[in-house]
């Protein structure tokens, strides 16, 4: 098997043309002539239109009452079929795209003219015989110079049509790679700002990650962590009491038990926040027994009522709480920490780190907003860079198929 052709992309138009020149030139000089041919039959066609336009002229003088109508209606003929005539263009360059846009023009253009022809030379009848011949034989040797010049674009110019497509092919590989060129810039620009945005979310993640390292800020973690620990026992421990004290509060506000405004506050508290109303209790909390009694004296009126169930197992926690002192060392818990967690909260401190934290925080969520935003055009970048990939490499299949058509030769184009 004969080895390929190797021919670089910028050399393969000058390769090509000096490879089918033989091909080529007598077809380009056979469009020119028939190119030469129509204008020289459109001349006529003019030519024979002005005869038209003298004669009427004439007739139109004499005045004769016979032909004066028909005179001025040749008039008007003659100068229509110049004026359609006049608006076709005949191009200087041979391509089978000018000879296509060239025939479809001229086709409309003597169609037009055969039907002002049709419809007024009747009228015209039987005078200006003559004229009328010498108008239908040049019309007939133009459409005919058109039905040759379409046989020749379609038949004929074909092969040249081939190599015209070859130097299409190869200006659309030089636009790909174009493309594909700047394509990768602006992906090699992404990737880039994307570094170094990588770089500064590491900067910001490791200042985070040294605040967080702090004695404070651990020792804070540490005492919210023991916070919420605290919490989920104050709620077990008082577990069979929030749906009385919820009924409770539902009396007091209702005007159908009283209340102190601090026992009511209090009251508020432990369905909200039942850890912080606990935690911020004298010591022996004072007033959740308070709260309990009274709620116990509802119960004795008749005032608060439960479930058989419900109020079993709430008088047995209210009666752990105000008899044994089942919540001393809970509370005594919960006080400590809560006080170790507002003394640490204020102190200059942590606030001083709490603020950078936040910010720093801020800073590393639009800095991750950003990256994602990049990541996510690089992505499209990347398709892009494929897709064009994909388009060169069929544009390099299909020139040198169309080389190999016309020239015979197996040709690898280096791009």
């Amino acid at each position: 098997m004969a080895e390929a052709l190797e021919i670089k992309l910028e050399d393969t138009r000058e390769w090509l043309e000096q490879e089918t020149i033989s091909v080529v030139v007598p077809l380009k000089a056979e469009g020119r002539r028939l190119l030469d041919d129509v204008k020289a039959k459109l001349n006529d066609v003019l030519e024979t239109s002005d005869k038209l336009l003298d004669a009427a002229e004439r007739k139109i003088a004499k005045g004769s009452r016979k032909t004066y109508r028909r005179a001025k209606v040749m008039y008007k003929l003659a100068r229509n079929i110049s004026e359609i005539i006049d608006e076709v263009t005949i191009p200087d360059e041979i391509s089978q795209e000018t000879l296509h846009t060239l025939c479809e023009e001229l086709g409309k253009t003597l169609t037009k003219v055969g039907r002002e022809r049709w419809k007024w030379f009747p009228v015209i009848s039987p005078y200006f015989i003559m004229d009328r011949r010498r108008f239908d034989v040049a019309l007939k040797r133009a459409m005919d110079s058109l039905e040759e010049i379409r046989s020749f674009s379609s038949d004929k110019y074909t092969k040249a049509k081939a190599v015209e497509d070859a130097f299409s092919t190869i200006d659309k590989l030089h636009e790909s790679l174009s493309e594909l060129d700047k394509v990768e810039k602006h992906k090699k620009k992404t990737e880039l700002r994307r570094g170094v945005l990588e770089k500064k979310i590491e900067e910001n993640r490791q200042k985070i990650t040294a605040i967080q390292g702090q004695s404070e800020i651990v020792e804070l973690a540490q005492i919210n962590e023991k916070v919420e620990e605290l919490k989920k026992k104050v709620k077990h421990s008082l577990r069979y009491l929030q749906k009385p004290f919820l009924k409770f509060q539902s009396l007091v506000l209702s005007s159908s038990y009283s209340l102190f405004l601090d026992e009511t506050k209090k009251l508020n508290e432990y369905l909200s926040n039942s850890f912080e109303a606990f935690a911020t209790e004298e010591k022996g909390y004072p007033m959740l027994k308070r709260i309990l009694q009274k709620m116990d004296d509802a119960m004795a009126q008749g005032k608060l009522k439960l479930k058989k169930s419900r109020l079993r197992k709430a008088k047995d926690q209210a009666d752990d709480i105000l008899h044994k002192n089942a919540l001393l060392s809970l509370h005594q818990s919960c006080k400590e920490a809560l006080s170790k967690k507002q003394q640490l909260s204020t102190s200059g401190i942590i606030t001083k780190s709490r603020n950078e934290l936040a910010q720093l925080q801020k800073n590393l969520r639009d800095l991750q907003k950003r990256k994602e935003l990049l990541d996510s055009r690089g992505t499209v970048l990347e398709k892009k860079i494929k897709e064009n990939f994909e388009k060169i490499e069929d544009q390099k299949r299909e020139l040198e198929k169309i080389i190999l058509e016309l020239t015979n030769n197996k040709v690898q184009v280096l791009l």
